[in-house]
């Protein structure tokens, strides 16, 4: 791109950008010493976010063009050299991180924050890796994945309150009541695909949630459920008074807060890694090869005589009961849940950590999972800017990423020496 075009590029999207900055931020509303609203105008924020919005678009633009004319040199003298060499560094990546996700309680200076939200991001780095079956391996898009969320999270909390069932008789019957759920949704949407099969989903979501709203005597409706169990540590339960029969008694320890929360940790972290070693097990079987021919090509997969229904529904089911897991963990963890925890905002961001990750790459899911989640609580200082600093990170990353953080793929079979496929071989992230 030449000067000049970047240039026009440059003010027309900073012309965009004053439309929205000027009711977003040029206008605000204050309550002034007698009590009424008063509106404050800030023009001077809203040129100084249109001179950052036409720096950063004219600089994005330029180098977009150096970007592609290196790739292009690069496709000539070697294709899939840069995809050899992302794959050998996310060999050293994955590792690092699960070594440091493994001792974080243990790493001086962290507290019961850092473990609270470490928890947070292992429960969406595991509902990202359960909607990546559905989305980034069979390419079935899912905008109604928080309804298994949903369906585990009730179920373990009317098991647990109603049947006095422990967590690890309800863990399994959850995700196997979401993996029915999930069965139940694959069945009328087997001819749909793409936009329709997306508004489906969405409309799945909503059923679901009105469904916990009004069915006030057995979800509890918008009171919710609360006094749910706890888990326990084979039997031992946690307690901060300690005595004969706890975890800290038994073991010897001193009673502390602290080990409910670290043991939460890793419960969730078990199953995050239970949820993608499955994962990585069954894109190299058969089932997994179905599910990406399926989302490469539809017609071409029943030519080759794959049975696509099932393979649609087993995506669904084995996703969400992944998602029932996680809703299982959550309702636990929480020890209280209602409709308002699983609105659609929850499969939206799910749903964008999957696609920033890279559909299909479980450790561009991770990085995203930990971006999205952990780096937002980063900019909780900054209060009504928070939201806007957010949504620019997700547009600069689609800009300079935009099949994913991970856009190399990696075959599940392989003749002779397996390399990665290079992003320019990716359409759109798939493949």
């Amino acid at each position: 791109m030449s000067l000049p075009h970047a240039l026009r590029d440059a003010v027309v999207a900073a012309l965009v950008a004053l439309g929205l900055f000027v009711l977003m931020v040029g206008l605000q509303t204050e309550v002034g010493p007698d009590g009424r609203l008063a509106l404050r105008q800030r023009w001077a924020e809203v040129a100084i976010l249109c001179g950052v919005v036409f720096a950063g678009r004219l600089v994005i633009s330029l180098g977009l063009a150096r970007r592609d004319a290196a790739r292009a040199a690069a496709a000539l003298a070697g294709p899939g050299r840069l995809a050899t060499a992302t794959a050998a560094a996310g060999r050293f990546v994955a590792p690092a991180l699960l070594a440091f996700a493994l001792v974080l309680p243990f790493i001086p200076g962290i507290g019961r924050y850092e473990l609270d939200l470490g928890i947070l991001v292992l429960t969406y780095i595991m509902l990202g890796w359960g909607l990546n079956i559905v989305v980034g391996l069979a390419g079935l898009l899912d905008l109604g994945y928080v309804a298994f969320y949903a369906v585990g999270a009730y179920s373990y909390a009317l098991l647990a309150t109603q049947f006095g069932l422990s967590f690890w008789i309800c863990l399994p019957l959850a995700g196997i009541l979401a993996a029915f759920w999930g069965v139940l949704l694959g069945f009328p949407v087997l001819r749909l695909r793409g936009d329709y099969l997306a508004i489906v989903t969405l409309a799945f979501g909503e059923i679901i949630r009105i469904v916990l709203v009004n069915w006030v005597s057995l979800t509890g409706g918008p009171n919710g459920i609360s006094g749910i169990p706890r888990p326990t540590f084979f039997g031992l339960p946690f307690s901060a008074a300690g005595g004969e029969g706890t975890f800290a008694g038994v073991f010897g320890l001193e009673p502390s807060p602290s080990h409910r929360v670290i043991f939460l940790y890793y419960l969730i972290f078990a199953l995050a890694l239970l949820t993608n070693w499955v994962s990585l097990r069954l894109r190299r079987q058969p089932l997994g090869r179905a599910w990406e021919a399926l989302r490469e090509d539809e017609i071409a997969c029943r030519a080759l005589g794959i049975n696509v229904r099932n393979t649609k529904l087993s995506a669904f089911a084995i996703g969400a009961m992944f998602g029932g897991f996680a809703g299982a963990f959550f309702a636990t963890r929480q020890a209280f849940i209602s409709p308002e925890s699983f609105t659609f905002i929850e499969s939206a961001i799910i749903l964008a950590i999957v696609v920033l990750g890279g559909m299909g790459s479980q450790l561009g899911i991770a990085i995203a999972a930990l971006v999205m989640i952990g780096g937002f609580e980063l900019f909780r200082d900054l209060q009504e800017w928070r939201m806007l600093v957010f949504g620019a990170a997700m547009v600069l990353i689609m800009v300079v990423r935009p099949r994913g953080l991970v856009s190399t793929r990696t075959p599940s079979v392989a003749l002779g020496e397996r390399r990665g496929i290079g992003a320019s071989l990716v359409g759109e992230g798939r493949g």
